[in-house]
């Protein structure tokens, strides 16, 4: 299992001095959708300045009609990240679509298909997918890796019957991860790193736990050593 510290900070400058107080340790960096639109690929750079084996993981969730999406995919090629994903519910035409596009980069990131995002709860879920979390989740990740893709965002909670009915080598990353009982802000489906390692998830994003701390540092090591 791997750490994904996300890069959520209200300016650029904040994120880079986070990164620095954290450039020494082995982790993924997340980088979402406002930090992107606001500090774009001059960031991913000075991100690889601080320390050129930081790992990035893109997390714009993509979703459009098909060729809308895989030309994004293919523009993301160029930025040097190391991971993206998009939205399953984007439907499978389009995760293929997607898949299809990248075939022939020998080097592609990996991608991922965004499930039920860890800020639904049941009752929100259902109004919008007519379905329960568990059992979507299971049919999007279904999709996801009938259509080529290397895994899912899900919440812990689903990643142990993901693993079930896909594949052990299928990817599970799982936002909503409170290391230490924090408080879950405005997650819905939280889980603490014991929980997310019997679920066999293989990526687990921390954020406010690592970024409002006093010791980035000495948060970030106190999560690896549970790893």
């Amino acid at each position: 299992m791997e750490l994904c510290v996300a890069l959520d900070l209200s300016t650029k400058e904040e994120n880079l001095a986070l990164i620095e107080k954290i450039k020494a340790h082995d982790v993924w960096l997340k980088v979402g959708l406002r930090t992107y639109i606001r500090d774009g690929e001059d960031f991913l750079k000075a991100i690889k300045k601080i320390n050129p084996d930081f790992k990035i993981f893109l997390d714009l969730k993509l979703y459009d009609i098909p060729n809308t999406m895989a030309d994004s995919a293919e523009s993301i090629m160029g930025l040097g990240v190391d991971m993206f994903n998009i939205h399953a519910s984007a439907g499978k035409r389009a995760m293929k679509t997607v898949m299809q596009r990248l075939a022939k980069y020998d080097n592609r990131p990996i991608v991922l298909a965004v499930t039920a995002l860890t800020s639904f709860s049941e009752e929100e879920f259902s109004a919008v997918y007519e379905k329960d979390i568990a059992s979507k989740a299971d049919q999007f990740a279904k999709d996801a890796m009938d259509s080529g893709l290397d895994g899912v965002v899900c919440s812990a909670f689903e990643s142990a019957s993901i693993k079930n009915i896909t594949s052990k080598s299928f990817m599970t990353l799982t936002p909503g991860i409170r290391p230490f009982g924090e408080d879950a802000g405005d997650q819905k489906r939280v889980a603490d790193v014991a929980f997310a390692k019997e679920a066999k998830v293989d990526f687990i994003v921390v954020g406010r736990p690592i970024y409002q701390a006093k010791d980035p540092s000495d948060v970030v090591s106190r999560i690896l050593a549970q790893l």
